[in-house]
């Protein structure tokens, strides 16, 4: 669960990730729910890339991260931008120090990463214990369709010019359930390069396990979407991205 070696070249292979998608979905859910959030809570936020880019959109923000040599980079972008975000290492299952809060978003699948149900239930529970009534919570997973249709039992590879990577994702004895076996190479600066082995594990479940987790833990207002659409019509289970959209129950 933890990166260690792969946070320090974790920007150079997600570039091309759909940051500004991410965002735009939030504000998008935001509008969509009449929500007017000053403080905004980024659970799992990794090297910081989404909790910046939302900084820069005017929200106050927390980014919250179990790795912290993730932090570290994450501190390092939004004070090269002067962006006054605040860092805090803690993890999700374990999470403190909060409350009413107004909105909590977890996205780029890090609630894959919590792999028990009684994990997802402490999770659940803590996120719902922090937010104000309410409060909005926003995640996303990959789907049980994309997984074992285009993740499992495939080797994934890129090569840049000083870092590359073979990236095997190996099936486990649940449906949904996947290992991730990482080989990575990065160049130093005399040109030399370094090889780093990671292992992570990864879990999905189906969407209904997700919805009644959410209402027994306090939440209501489930709202599901897919792929980044933002039109509730266009959902579809097999999508390769879901996402939900949730709310504190109130009283």
């Amino acid at each position: 669960m933890v990166y260690e070696q792969l946070a320090h070249v974790y920007d150079r292979f997600m570039s091309d990730a759909p940051y500004k998608q991410w965002v735009s979905f939030t504000n998008t859910m935001i509008e969509t729910l009449d929500k007017k959030p000053n403080h905004i809570v980024d659970l799992g936020c990794g090297t910081g890339e989404i909790t910046c880019l939302l900084a820069e959109a005017g929200y106050q923000m927390t980014g919250v991260d179990f790795s912290t040599d993730m932090l570290v980079a994450a501190e390092q972008k939004s004070g090269s931008a002067q962006l006054p975000v605040q860092w805090i290492h803690q993890d999700l299952r374990a999470l403190s120090g909060f409350e009413n809060i107004e909105v909590a978003i977890s996205y780029c699948d890090v609630l894959n990463y919590i792999t028990s149900e009684s994990d997802l239930h402490l999770v659940f529970t803590h996120v719902c214990d922090a937010l104000k009534p309410g409060g909005l919570f926003i995640f996303d997973i990959h789907s049980l369709y994309y997984v074992e249709n285009n993740m499992v039992n495939q080797t994934f590879t890129d090569v840049l010019d000083d870092v590359a990577y073979i990236w095997d994702c190996l099936p486990g004895d649940d449906a949904g359930e996947m290992y991730h076996d990482i080989t990575f190479f990065a160049a130093d600066q005399l040109g030399k390069y370094d090889r780093f082995d990671e292992s992570h594990e990864q879990k999905t479940y189906p969407v209904s396990f997700y919805v009644k987790l959410l209402e027994n833990c306090g939440f209501e207002n489930i709202q599901l979407y897919s792929d980044f659409s933002c039109n509730k019509e266009e959902f579809n289970e097999k999508g390769d991205r879901i996402f939900f959209v949730t709310q504190k129950r109130l009283g």
